[in-house]
């Protein structure tokens, strides 16, 4: 039998009332966050047959894509050794493996290689599996590693005896997967989740021992704060830090003695941030203290971390935000954003002489890497552009030289760096006062014009800034004609913390109208034309494409949102799911009445209204701790009740993957390969070409 029409999947309706300030709001689709009702996962099977059969005639062009994705990577690659306490470190992959292999060398890299662990053995007869960390003990022996095996980030601690290979009987549940050894060999600190998969309480372990009789060190009872733990460089302290949004509170004991009273540095106050590094007698501290907006360097005695003892080592500058620093013997290494472009300066303690690395892209990211040792001249950092692959690079801080130590290597004969073009351009903002860079890349035979396709990548939340990198992936679309555009919107920090704090809270709608003000600008300079652009955007940029699409329904052909937060309203006033309590600072508390209303007006699933959209393909995850699956699924059954137009809705879940979509180093292309399907059969371009 040919199938040569499918309908839609057309999801029952179960009319829910929400209340709240004397408002209702009346949700049909409510019903589908019941996970284990079958009815749910009969409507995502629906979907996805119905995905796939629209999809059906690009299923040979989806797998070219997949084949040349992955021909890209070298599939026996390896990571750049890193030495530390004795030995190199190395994770590995082998050809025909999609899991990484952790393996180190004892003290030169001729030496024989001794396996820590094959992650390709843990997945056998896993669907989906992933490693969370693989920490060595002090004294080498020993190793804890975290394994999910559903996609949730809920990870299971386990240890290992690296001179026999066997396991520890003791199997650690519901953890983030992070564990700080003490200097003792003998103990762990790890973090547990809540039932709303919050970070809240730190637990000393003592290996060979229940679990049972695990000792809860700390218990962070504010749910707007979730914790961390970490040890500093010098290994002589480790640190739990409580964070919020907007505060931060860090306390430590000597790494040597795990039954030590746990010191405050500073107690929290409310928009008050900082974190911590160690360096002999002093804590050195990144803050915001005394209204430095965009962070300075403050130092202060470990015997007195207190807030009245700090003293200023790098003042604050209204012009550069401070992003990281890092501390060696005789140097001291800032990583600052100037105009949004990531910058690198070498301090010479002594002197107070300084210096930067020179860029010379006109967008790019540069950062400082992991660098383990105190007394070196020798400095990691690293380095990518839209158009060179990522480089890591050493840089002599006393020589001022430097060396490429690897570079990310595009297999395949057919990529040279000369043969595309990036630019960095500004985009007037509606209300005038305020400029929105925009980085792209094509390829240098790609002509401008109001039938160049173009898509327009964004996400706008939590500070959080997408700076210009080089992606292999990529290459499938510039090779096919399409510009490449990042909208560094408010909401990033892309031009410092005023750029972000425009892009919260009551502020949130600067974000979606940058976005769309960056669309009608490379309109009008005649980069594409609105049936040509489209939008992606992942999570919060999942919410910024879908505002976007209900503001402007005709300004794009094609949106892609991926595991989007859509949802806005509900999810905030449901404390019961993840993330929700710490991000009050972040979006408001609905609980209020002003936030309430500001956020019912611009919630994607709240707004969609009778009227053409364009083209949607929308992806998530059964799994999926950030954004709940029922999110996309509510928006999709909304957007088929209500749309007027014909255009594509497709919406498409990994019944085994999570946020961060599949396990394993090539299944996540497949992701890709159908996103980018998507966009290319709307251009007409899925002939292999």
């Amino acid at each position: 039998i040919t199938l040569y029409k499918m309908n839609a999947p057309k999801a029952k309706k179960i009319n829910k009332i929400l209340e709240i300030h004397g408002d209702k709001r009346v949700d049909g689709y409510f019903w589908m966050n019941e996970r284990e009702n079958p009815e749910v996962t009969d409507y995502l099977n629906a979907e996805n047959a119905y995905c796939d059969f629209m999809m059906k005639d690009t299923e040979g062009f989806q797998q070219l894509l997949f084949d040349e994705m992955k021909a890209r990577y070298k599939e026996d690659d390896q990571s750049l050794p890193y030495f530390f306490n004795k030995y190199w470190y190395i994770v590995r992959f082998e050809k025909g493996k999609e899991y990484p292999i952790f393996s180190r060398k004892f003290q030169t890299l001729d030496h024989e290689e001794e396996i820590l662990l094959d992650v390709n053995i843990l997945a056998e007869g896993e669907s989906f599996l992933e490693v969370g960390s693989v920490a060595v003990s002090p004294d080498n022996k020993l190793i804890s590693f975290s394994t999910d095996n559903v996609g949730r980030r809920i990870y299971t601690l386990s240890f290992k005896n690296l001179e026999t290979g066997e396991l520890f009987p003791e199997r650690i549940l519901n953890t983030t997967g992070k564990a700080v050894w003490a200097n003792d060999n003998k103990h762990v600190f790890y973090i547990r989740k809540d039932e709303s998969l919050r970070a809240y309480q730190i637990y000393r372990h003592e290996l060979g021992t229940d679990s049972e009789n695990d000792v809860l060190v700390f218990h962070e009872k504010d749910e707007t704060f979730d914790v961390n733990l970490f040890k500093t460089k010098s290994l002589e302290y480790i640190f739990i830090a409580s964070s919020s949004s907007v505060s931060d509170e860090m306390r430590f004991i000597p790494a040597n003695d795990v039954t030590a009273e746990w010191t405050v540095v500073q107690p929290r106050t409310e928009d008050l941030e900082y974190s911590v590094e160690h360096y002999e007698d002093e804590f050195y501290i990144i803050t915001n203290a005394d209204d430095a907006t965009n962070f300075k360097i403050v130092k202060t005695k470990v015997a007195n971390p207190g807030i009245e003892h700090w003293e200023d080592l790098i003042p604050h500058r209204k012009e550069t935000l401070l992003e990281g620093f890092e501390i060696f013997k005789d140097y001291f290494v800032l990583e600052e954003r100037t105009d949004g472009l990531l910058q690198i300066k070498i301090i010479e303690n002594q002197t107070g002489d300084s210096h930067y690395l020179e860029f010379s892209d006109p967008t790019y990211t540069a950062y400082i890497g992991l660098n383990l040792e105190f007394d070196t001249t020798k400095l990691r950092f690293g380095y990518t552009s839209l158009t060179k692959p990522n480089s890591t690079i050493e840089y002599d801080m006393n020589e001022k030289t430097s060396r490429v130590l690897k570079q990310h290597e595009v297999l395949g004969g057919k990529f040279f760096t000369e043969n595309y073009i990036s630019e960095r351009v500004w985009a007037p903002s509606r209300d005038g006062k305020n400029s929105i860079p925009i980085s792209l890349v094509y390829h240098k035979d790609t002509v401008k014009s109001a039938e160049t396709p173009l898509l327009l990548y964004g996400y706008g939340s939590y500070g959080h800034t997408v700076d210009a990198s080089f992606s292999n992936v990529r290459l499938s679309i510039l090779d096919r004609g399409f510009i490449y555009a990042i909208a560094h919107i408010r909401g990033g920090e892309y031009l410092g913390r005023e750029w972000y704090e425009n892009g919260k809270m009551l502020q949130k709608k600067n974000t979606f109208f940058d976005f769309i003000d960056v669309a009608k600008f490379l309109i009008s300079e005649n980069y594409t034309s609105q049936k040509h652009l489209y939008a992606m955007g992942g999570s919060a940029g999942g919410l910024l494409v879908g505002a976007v699409m209900n503001e402007e329904p005709a300004l794009f052909n094609g949106i892609i949102a991926q595991v989007p937060f859509v949802d806005v309203v509900t999810t905030m006033l449901d404390e019961t799911i993840p993330l929700t309590t710490g991000e009050f600072d972040e979006w408001g508390n609905p609980k209020k009445k002003k936030y309430y209303d500001y956020m019912k007006s611009y919630s994607p699933y709240d707004n969609v209204h009778a009227t053409d959209y364009p083209n949607i393909l929308i992806t998530t995850g059964l799994h999926d701790s950030q954004v709940q699956y029922w999110e996309p699924a509510k928006w999709t059954a909304k957007l088929r009740e209500l749309k007027t137009d014909d255009n594509l809705l497709l919406f498409k879940t990994d019944m085994s993957a999570g946020h961060g979509g599949a396990s394993g180093r090539f299944e996540s292309l497949k992701e890709d390969a159908l996103e980018y399907a998507f966009i290319l059969k709307l251009e007409n371009k899925i002939d292999g070409k």
